[in-house]
């Protein structure tokens, strides 16, 4: 088992940054990429972001150039999501996943979310 904490959502009006905080406890060693997904209302959750347990980073077409996934140099299972130059469509609640290898395959672990409003 894996628990995921998020923190740093909040209010930020367009153009602004915000950074997003996610820790992950329990089975850690089992985790093979930690990552970002947002679901706003009325649409499906989508992926926003990964971190791979070699330091690889992946992100949506959307956020490139404006989001950069990193993690703690002294505990890399604490991983992070700086959110530059937002936007209204940006507002959604954020969930870190945790994939985590098990003996029946790939597992997923999700945190409890955190909302992100970008209005003016």
């Amino acid at each position: 088992q894996v628990q995921l904490v998020e923190s740093g959502g909040g209010l930020v009006q367009p153009g602004g940054d915000l950074r997003l905080s996610c820790s992950a406890s329990g089975a850690i060693t089992t985790i093979t990429s930690m990552n970002w997904y947002r679901q706003a209302p009325g649409k499906q959750r989508e992926f926003v972001a990964r971190i791979t347990r070699s330091g690889i980073t992946d992100y949506a077409d959307s956020v490139k150039d404006r989001f950069t996934i990193s993690r703690n140099n002294a505990d890399k299972y604490t991983v992070y999501l700086q959110m530059n130059v937002l936007k209204p469509e940006d507002t959604a609640v954020y969930y870190c996943n945790a994939v985590c290898d098990s003996y029946t395959g790939p597992t997923n672990y999700w945190g409890q979310g955190t909302q992100v409003t970008v209005s003016s």
